[in-house]
């Protein structure tokens, strides 16, 4: 049965961009300073071998498998999303290599000063992808098929790296076009998108926040039933934003090929520019740092009161010699301090450390950062499901930065869940502002943890474990065997008096007999057998009772009741 197709946009379309994605981008950055680490390495004796994924298998590895991998380690057969165990098994001397954006945005900026040749303003969408209007180049060069074969030839010689071009009428049609190196016809984007999976969404979001918030919406449209962008686009825009948000929205815009729309209010007039000089001039990018640190606080500060989005940043900065440099970074949402911060020293480091190819002939005097295509904040629209709690979270994160601003960073400290195995070793206090991310690993996907428990987590956490019996319908007490399973089949739970029920302390003076109605587990856990004090070993078990909400229970040389879900 052929999927329902979104019906075509009205007319011709009004603009066309282009894509320029480089394959493997993590491994190919890294290649990258292999080569310009050796120049600098070949008058030094005894210098460190480095490891060049040109000549070597190297992969860069997440928590989702394998997320890059070097042509010497393709033909090996280690592809995209291969688990490590096998790739290590495919190829023994493979180097494996965790993703580090930094690396890769400082490297980026080579690629960037090569299309500034053919391209007027080309934006950084993300480190390995680049997106730049077409008319203008097009027009000039000839077309569009010479303007393509342009960026390829220009990106090969003066960058040494191969690119895919893709020219489309959205940004999502381009970028997937992108992947396969191709043009696709005005007005044929929602057919060219239609049949790609919803999961291809991912590649064309910008901010790691965005894609790591999108995974879960994208797996509950799958299980509604939506299997492509067709599927996805068929339906109504407006219920798709009312039911699951602004981000929904976002996707159903990406999987229709529709371009971004203009804001329900009036842009500002002026853009909105923070700058410093620098004296004495700065030439290292750990010292510049800090002033972009400054000012990328500044501006995020500036957002807020004004109450602003911010679709582009550009990063200028002016030489000592008069030289001035720019370059645009694509945000796509009201980024953090966090996120303007990186963007900001990742640029500094991709000038100062010359990996342009052109680095500045003397120090940066003059640093500066203007938010470009500002839009109201409040023109995003809240689900209708989630209206007040989105507008509470905002309203709190205002008054957290306000916070932080008088008192100093780190004054404030949030609870954070974070991978782990048990209830108690999940939340941490993290300070606020930099709890993104943390306890995730390198590629954005909590790792496995062995013996942890299923979601959702327990709503109460017991400040200690009040002691429990777990009996069978005999009365006998069960335990966990060696192997990590109960030796019978539980009847019976009783807690001692004050674990649940403590305004009762007066009347019951003896554990009441809870009959047990459904159970699972347990969930046995080993540790600590590394240490001098010997090994730890404990199982968690969840019980169901004609009495009161689930409980926890945790099996330490006897029965505990560690938590209470509600």
């Amino acid at each position: 049965m052929k999927p329902p197709q979104p019906p075509p946009p009205p007319g011709p379309p009004t603009s066309r961009l282009v894509a320029i994605w480089v394959p493997d981008w993590p491994v190919v950055a890294l290649t990258l300073e292999a080569r310009q680490q050796r120049r600098h390495s070949r008058t030094r004796q005894g210098a460190p071998h480095l490891t060049d994924p040109a000549t070597e298998p190297v992969a860069v590895i997440g928590a989702r498998g394998v997320l890059a991998a070097s042509a010497p380690a393709r033909r090996a057969g280690i592809t995209t999303g291969m688990r490590l165990r096998t790739a290590r098994s495919l190829c023994p001397e493979l180097t494996v290599l965790p993703p580090q954006e930094e690396r890769q945005a400082r490297a980026f900026e080579t690629v960037m000063e090569a299309l500034t040749s053919l391209l007027a303003d080309p934006t950084v969408a993300r480190p390995g992808l680049a997106l730049s209007g077409v008319r203008g180049p097009a027009a000039w060069i000839g077309g569009e098929e010479p303007l393509a074969a342009a960026l390829v030839e220009t990106v090969t010689q003066e960058a040494d790296v191969e690119c895919q071009v893709g020219i489309a009428d959205s940004l999502s049609g381009a970028v997937l076009a992108a992947r396969q190196g191709i043009i696709v016809e005005p007005g044929r984007t929602p057919e060219f998108l239609a049949p790609w999976p919803l999961s291809a969404l991912l590649t064309c979001l910008p901010l790691s926040r965005l894609r790591r918030d999108a995974r879960p919406l994208l797996e509950t449209f799958t299980r509604l039933g939506l299997r492509t962008l067709a599927d996805l686009a068929a339906l109504p825009r407006k219920d798709v934003t009312a039911r699951f948000g602004p981000l929904g929205g976002r996707l159903h815009h990406l999987a229709a090929g529709t371009h971004h729309e203009a804001p329900a209010m009036p842009r500002p007039v002026q853009d909105i520019t923070v700058a410093s000089d620098l004296d004495p001039p700065v030439e290292r990018a750990d010292t510049a740092a800090f002033t972009a640190r400054h000012l990328a606080e500044n501006l995020a500060t500036r957002l807020l009161s004004a109450g602003l989005a911010v679709g582009r940043l550009c990063v200028a900065a002016r030489c000592e010699d008069g030289t001035d440099l720019a370059r645009t970074w694509m945000l796509e949402d009201t980024p953090t301090p966090t996120e303007l911060t990186d963007r900001v020293r990742w640029q500094l480091e991709g000038w100062l450390s010359g990996r342009s190819g052109r680095p500045p002939s003397s120090g940066l005097t003059h640093l500066s950062l203007t938010a470009l295509e500002l839009s109201p904040a409040t023109t995003s629209q809240a689900g209708l499901w989630q209206a007040r709690g989105h507008q509470a979270q905002a309203r709190a994160h205002r008054a957290a930065e306000r916070v932080e601003s008088l008192l100093g960073a780190g004054s404030i400290q949030v609870p954070q869940v974070v991978p782990g195995r048990d209830p108690r070793s999940r939340v941490r206090l993290i300070p606020w502002g930099e709890n993104e991310g943390v306890g995730e690993s390198a590629g954005g996907e909590p790792a496995p943890w062995s013996g942890a428990l299923p979601e959702p987590s327990p709503s109460i956490v017991l400040p200690r474990p009040v002691p429990a019996r777990l009996t069978d319908l005999q009365g006998r007490e069960l335990g966990v065997d060696i192997h990590g399973q109960l030796d019978g089949v539980p009847g019976f739970l009783s807690v001692d008096d004050g674990a649940d029920d403590a305004e009762d302390d007066a009347v019951e003076s003896v554990p009441r007999m809870e009959s047990v109605l459904l159970w699972a587990g347990p969930w046995p856990v080993d540790e600590g057998w590394w240490t001098s004090r010997g090994p730890s070993r404990r199982a968690y078990l969840q019980v169901v009772t004609d009495v009161g909400p689930p409980r926890l229970l945790v099996r330490s040389g006897r029965w505990w009741l560690d938590a209470v879900y509600s």
